[in-house]
């Protein structure tokens, strides 16, 4: 037993907890969990719990069902909000086959092969994301429309306002959990909000964002809200995104600063761009895999005049620019002094992707493009959302995939997602979204109800 493994099993004596939950997750990102009692930890550290992973989407199938769930103590964190006396902990686990080996399926280890190819360059993958979400008065119903919990709009402060006491608790739970924060704000939308998580490795990352939604889930309960990720809950507010910082380091060094180069960029950064605009429209469908996805990404573009508040926020075509937040790449401004801090943001990503699917996909393209030395384009200097589509096919500007069903079809048709995901996730992840789009491509919305029915 190693020295981690023995401070959890001392933690749980010592604090008195009664309930160890196992968490891991489906093919699409949902949470799961079983509980354990601590007499059973150190057996589970061992050999693993047995579960049925036929009943889990995308694990296995009903032939090879016998699956084990392993804790990573690693991970280990005491849920506050199931309180002190007779508490609950809960740790991220593995999940393996019945002779110890590690599953293709599992999302976890899909992210902890990618980061494996990057150590092999000497890489160590980091992110930091922003982490949007609406608040609404009430729990969703059919047929009941969605009521914000406020009016206020981006950076407002508001008196007595519902979310500055949801942030300060969400993120005191975040802090007691491990969970480091670096800003909190109101968002642009009324309820909308936006919690920024301090940079860690990918992996540490990834279970950040399970454990953020799961916190801001149980935060709202107890103040008597409803907390929503999903991209485009509003027709007439801005969608929620993701937006992720990225870098790569060499040990200690940042491997994306170059001093005097353009922007600080180093060639590794450049290439590592390159790779990411080359791959993005066929990564697409994991970074933004629901229909309602494809709302944000493309609700305020179009005929309708380009006004805040329609989902502009949101990049909808394919290019890099310097400080340019219009494109699906920004490079922040560099300060003086702080090369450490020199990275790029990956804008398009919204809050309801599998976290470790989506820096999978996203890490991979990167690393063919430094692999195979891609050359990156020129920047986007204009506002990309203001040009017309011959004045950015002139520019050589591809859009993203307009709805789930193109990025589904870009994405069946790419090596890079095949093999950074494997085969059996890859075909399991494509029949449930077609699934899911042959579902939405047969509903009569409202819309046409509304528009055709007095018509026609």
């Amino acid at each position: 037993m190693d020295r981690q493994q023995e401070f959890v099993l001392r933690t749980l004596e010592e604090r008195d907890i009664r309930f160890v939950r196992l968490w891991f997750t489906d093919v699409l990102g949902s949470l799961k969990s079983v509980a354990v009692a601590p007499a059973e930890l150190e057996g589970a550290f061992a050999e693993g719990i047995g579960f049925d992973g036929s009943a889990i989407q995308g694990l296995a199938r009903v032939y090879e069902a016998d699956m084990l769930v392993r804790p990573d103590p690693s991970t280990f964190a005491v849920l506050p909000w199931r309180g002190d006396h007779q508490g609950t902990g809960r740790m991220f686990c593995d999940i393996l086959t019945p002779d110890g080996e590690h599953t293709l399926a599992d999302p976890r280890y899909v992210l902890k092969r990618s980061l494996e190819r990057a150590a092999g360059h000497g890489l160590t993958f980091y992110t930091h994301p922003e982490i949007e979400f609406y608040l609404l008065k009430d729990e969703p119903a059919p047929g009941r429309v969605p009521v914000p919990v406020d009016r206020a709009g981006y950076f407002d402060h508001v008196a007595r306002g519902t979310t500055h006491d949801f942030r300060r608790a969400a993120i005191g739970v975040l802090e007691s959990m491990g969970i480091s924060v670096e800003f909190s704000h109101h968002e642009g939308g009324p309820g909308q909000n936006e919690i920024d998580l301090r940079y860690a490795d990918a992996l540490s990352t990834a279970d950040n964002i399970m454990t953020f939604r799961s916190v801001i889930k149980e935060v709202a309960l107890e103040q008597g809200v409803y907390a929503t990720f999903m991209p485009r809950p509003f027709v007439d507010h801005p969608g929620s995104g993701m937006h992720t910082h990225l870098s790569l380091f060499e040990g200690d060094r940042n491997a994306f600063h170059e001093a005097g180069a353009e922007y600080q960029l180093s060639k590794v950064a450049r290439h590592f761009i390159a790779g990411l605009l080359t791959h993005a429209a066929e990564i697409t469908a994991v970074t933004n895999q629901w229909v309602n996805s494809y709302k944000r990404l493309w609700g305020g573009t179009g005929p309708l005049p380009p006004e805040a508040g329609r989902g502009n926020e949101a990049p909808a075509y394919v290019c890099w620019g310097h400080n340019n937040r219009s494109a699906l790449i920004r490079v922040p401004m560099y300060k003086p002094g702080k090369d450490n801090s020199t990275r790029i943001e990956y804008r398009s990503l919204d809050p309801a992707c599998n976290p470790y699917l989506a820096y999978a996909v996203i890490l991979a393209a990167g690393l063919k493009g430094i692999e195979q030395s891609y050359e990156l384009p020129d920047g986007a200097e204009d506002d990309v959302w203001a040009l017309t589509d011959a004045e950015r096919r002139a520019l050589g500007i591809k859009p993203l995939p307009s709805n789930l069903e193109a990025a589904i079809d870009l994405m069946q048709r790419s090596e890079l997602v095949a093999e950074t995901l494997g085969e059996g996730l890859f075909d399991f992840f494509l029949r449930n979204k077609r699934q899911e789009w042959a579902e939405y491509r047969r509903q009569v919305t409202p819309f046409e109800l509304d528009r055709y029915l007095p018509l026609l």
